[in-house]
């Protein structure tokens, strides 16, 4: 997957730059979350768009003192959380900025007096117009990586978690999220065969399993909520690999599939626990080990950072091969955007 450059985008020393517009977003978000004494964190959204907000859910709650929550948009609405006030942060997201519930969320956030902050790719969708910061990011246009959705949102975590911590580090990951576009297309590549592969072998299967931990546990939710059972229609189950053992293993065998998505950080020890016993019992375990992705131009001790971001763009890769070897399009729906529901 090769993206041409925009015109805009700006080249230091061989590095990518963000547009500038998007560089104001960000720092017009930011900037307003300095001035506020925030007092916790919200990331709302729904299906995908809240899986995806799920890593800066968990190093806010790992890297910072911050209580931080990730909501379903609807159940915030409803279930109205007593720690929501005008020193709460929520971010929201929706790919189109139309979702309903997520507009709703952001109206009734905003009504508390919370900084709200949208991220979309439409800039005069809904969402955007409710809340009272945006994030825009470029959508297949050929833009630079820096300017995607993984770009956008990852800058703006490091720099909210810079001005919570003061750590230096962050600093750093903004400045090597430069590497970002080759990032992604050599890890691509390095699992294009496998993905491809793993289609092949599985596309008869009536249920794969995902499984993972911590900052990757979002993307085994991702995996199997959004692609396999909203696009691919196979039943799934997302499974954390620290309750593995704790009930879901008893459905172990030699015939049943397992996608395991082996993580970098604290948490690669319950992926690697899970992993030593499923291949003992299952002849169908694939193994996305995200040690091995190519970390070129990525200091050591932010590698569990960019893991996963890079993870989202392989993990499509198995979704594309299963579909190409099902002849499922991902782009076939029988109820979504067909009716009222």
């Amino acid at each position: 997957m090769t993206h041409s450059l925009s015109q805009s985008a700006i080249k230091n020393n061989g590095r990518v730059g963000m547009k500038q517009e998007h560089v104001n977003q960000i720092q017009n978000a930011i900037s307003a979350i300095e001035k506020k004494n925030i007092q916790n964190v919200f990331f709302v959204a729904c299906g995908g768009s809240m899986a995806s907000l799920s890593f800066g859910d968990y190093f806010v709650t790992k890297d910072t003192g911050k209580p931080s929550f990730v909501y379903t948009s609807n159940e915030f609405v409803h279930s109205e959380p007593k720690g929501l006030n005008e020193n709460s942060l929520v971010i929201l997201r929706s790919h189109s900025g139309t979702t309903p519930e997520t507009v709703k969320a952001a109206t009734y956030a905003r009504n508390i007096g919370a900084v709200t902050v949208a991220i979309s790719m439409d800039t005069e969708s809904p969402l955007c117009k409710e809340a009272e910061y945006v994030l825009h990011y470029n959508y297949k246009d050929g833009s630079n990586a820096i300017d995607g959705e993984i770009g956008i949102y990852y800058t703006f975590i490091f720099k909210l978690l810079k001005t919570l911590t003061g750590d230096e580090k962050y600093d750093r990951g903004i400045e090597q999220l430069s590497n970002l576009e080759e990032l992604i297309e050599t890890n691509q590549e390095k699992h294009k065969e496998a993905a491809f592969e793993f289609g092949m072998r599985n596309k008869r299967e009536k249920t794969i399993y995902t499984m993972a931990s911590g900052a990757y546990y979002h993307h085994a939710y991702s995996f199997t909520s959004c692609l396999l059972m909203e696009m691919l229609w196979i039943n799934s189950n997302a499974i954390h690999s620290g309750e593995y053992f704790h009930g879901p293993f008893e459905i172990t065998d030699y015939d049943v599939p397992f996608l395991l998505i082996v993580g970098e950080g604290p948490s690669k020890p319950l992926d690697q626990r899970a992993l030593d016993f499923v291949t003992k019992y299952s002849e169908k375990v694939e193994v996305v080990d995200v040690s091995k992705f190519d970390y070129s131009g990525v200091d050591n001790d932010l590698k569990e950072y960019f893991g996963p971001a890079l993870a989202g763009p392989v993990m499509r890769l198995y979704a594309d091969g299963l579909a190409e070897h099902t002849g499922h399009p991902l782009s076939v729906r029988r109820y979504m955007w067909k009716m009222e529901y």
